[in-house]
This record gives C-alpha cells, sequence and structure tokens, in this order.
C-alpha cells in the first residue's frame, strides 16, 4: 500500500500552487522579483520559473474559487500594507483546512493512496474518534456489498426500474442522514449492474426509511437492500426457511406501517416484499446485520431462483 501524508500534498502541491499564484498576482500589481522572493522565502530565481510557468502546480488548487479568493485577499493585503506575514499564515492555514476536509486534498490523497477511496476519510477534520470508526465500518461494508452485487451475473435481472440501493445505518441511526447508500442508484446498464459512485450517509430515501423502521423494533437489521419482486425468489426464501412479510406498497406512511407490522409480527423478517400498485412497481427488501450479509443471501436467493 502507498503510505502518504496528507501534509506531503500540502508541502509538495499546495504550497508551490500558493506561491505560483500569489507570484502572479504581486507582479501584476508592479512588485519585483527580489521583492516577491523576500515576501515567499524564496529565491529569485524561483520567482522567475513561477513567473515563466516552469514550476508545476496542482490544476485542482489553481482552479478551485477558494484559492482563487483566498490569494487575491492576500495579494490585495500585502499590496495595501494591510496585512503581515501572521495574517498571511492565517489565511493560508484555513484554506488547508477546507481543502483537507473533503475537499481536493482529499481527492489528490485518495488517488495517491487508493485504498482510502470511498471511505469518506475525515481524519484530517475529525480524527480517530469511536464515532469515525463506525462510520468508516458501515461505508466499507456497503462498499463490499456493492462490488459483491456487481460481481454475481444473477443480480442485473433482478434490479427494479427504479433501481436498486444497498444500505447500512449506523448503530444508534436516528435518520436517514445515518444510513449509508449509493447515491443515485445501481442501475441496469446494457446488461451490467452499474454502482455509480461509492456509498454516502444521506443518499438513500426509501431504503433508509425501511431499515430505520425494521431498527425499530430489532436495532441488528442495520442493513437491507431492494430487489424486484419475484414468486421464484420468494419461493427460494420459503425453502430456507425464512418466514416472509407482505406489506401494502402505498407510499403514504410506509415506514410507520411497516415499524407496526414489525412490532406485531414481533421481529423483522429477512425477507418482506409487496406485489406493487397503480404506479408502484413490486419490489422486495432484503435484510441483513450488515450491508454484505443483506447483498450475500440476495445473491444467494437469487442463484436459487435461477437454476
Amino acid at each position: 500500500m502507498t503510505l502518504q501524508l496528507p501534509s506531503e500534498i500540502v508541502v509538495e502541491r499546495f504550497l508551490p500552487t500558493a506561491r505560483a499564484m500569489l507570484a502572479t498576482r504581486l507582479d501584476e500589481k508592479g512588485w519585483t522579483q527580489q521583492e516577491i522572493a523576500d515576501q515567499l522565502g524564496v529565491t529569485q530565481a524561483a520567482v522567475s520559473k513561477y513567473g515563466s510557468g516552469s514550476v508545476t502546480v496542482e490544476e485542482r488548487f489553481r482552479e478551485d474559487a477558494r484559492m482563487q479568493q483566498t490569494i487575491e485577499r492576500i495579494a490585495d493585503g500585502l499590496a495595501a500594507g494591510e496585512m503581515d506575514e501572521f495574517a498571511v499564515l492565517g489565511e493560508l492555514l484555513a484554506l488547508v483546512r477546507e481543502f483537507e476536509d473533503r475537499g481536493p486534498i482529499c481527492a489528490v490523497h485518495e488517488e495517491e493512496m487508493p485504498a482510502l477511496q470511498g471511505m469518506g476519510c475525515d481524519l484530517c477534520v475529525r480524527g480517530t474518534d469511536t464515532a469515525v470508526k463506525a462510520e468508516r465500518a458501515v461505508l466499507s461494508s456497503v462498499r463490499r456489498a456493492t462490488r459483491l452485487l456487481a460481481d454475481s451475473a444473477v443480480v442485473v435481472d433482478a434490479i427494479p426500474n427504479v433501481g436498486m440501493n444497498v444500505g447500512m445505518a449506523l448503530p444508534d441511526a436516528g435518520d436517514a442522514l445515518d444510513v449509508a447508500a449509493v447515491p443515485g442508484r445501481i442501475h441496469d446498464l446494457r446488461g451490467r449492474v452499474n454502482v455509480p459512485s461509492n456509498p454516502e450517509f444521506g443518499a438513500s430515501e426509501h431504503v433508509a426509511g425501511t431499515i430505520l423502521a425494521a431498527m425499530a423494533v430489532d436495532p441488528s437489521r442495520r442493513a437491507a437492500l431492494n430487489l424486484s419482486t419475484d414468486e421464484a425468489v420468494l419461493d427460494a426464501a420459503h425453502e430456507q426457511g425464512i418466514e416472509l412479510l407482505e406489506f401494502d406498497a402505498g407510499y403514504e406512511d410506509r415506514d410507520e406501517r411497516l415499524e407496526a407490522a414489525f412490532r406485531e409480527r414481533g421481529g423483522v423478517p429477512r425477507v418482506i416484499y409487496h406485489s406493487g400498485a397503480f404506479g408502484i412497481e413490486p419490489i422486495t427488501y432484503v435484510f441483513g446485520e450488515s450491508a454484505v450479509e443483506a447483498a450475500e443471501l440476495a445473491v444467494e436467493l437469487l442463484a436459487e431462483a435461477d437454476t
């Protein structure tokens, strides 16, 4: 695994870009190369390189409006004699913190360390507290579940027209923002399972609501995914000894009705379904204690139904 600290990106990419941009703006304001060099703490030769464009800059930083506004503010402040080195340092450190909070520094960091992709990493901002670890574990499970679904040939035909999603909630989830799922849902793209992006919290409505209704009765049922309702899949579940629950397809008060049905049943079945209604596609939900567990059961049932 490639190991790179975000601070390396700040030193090797952010700082040269900031210096080059600032040198350009101060040059435009009539400063000499030596004056710019003294202000930036570099040699006159380095300033000359900034001016000639021979210094490599990070385009994502240079094109960011926040970077442009900060450099403009610093250049104006220095030119007017209204900003000292301490103030400049404060401006740049504030910008670094913004860029490290799911910003362009994170984007560069994920390219250098692909293992971070899709984790929602925010170590720079929040550190390694327990809550952050729980979020990462949930995101990791959903990400692994999407890979399992994408790699299973039997899944594509089970994707509803409205799309499939797989979600997992934090242990103490209170609303949909505490449930991670796939933004834009999973779709059938020319006969292949298309996962459009990495999971994020707050990316689902219906699957998240279904999970929260289940957790209100059984906190261990923290994950679920949706499939098209298929009698063969329901039969496969029945053959495994799974007690099915059929519920009404209507969207009005669905989550409340589901929670009431779970309480009446005395628990949350691994599989629930509805047969659709006018304008509503028949949908089946498969539950698990984790997103991976829900995906594994769904693939197993689909494979049995396909035989």
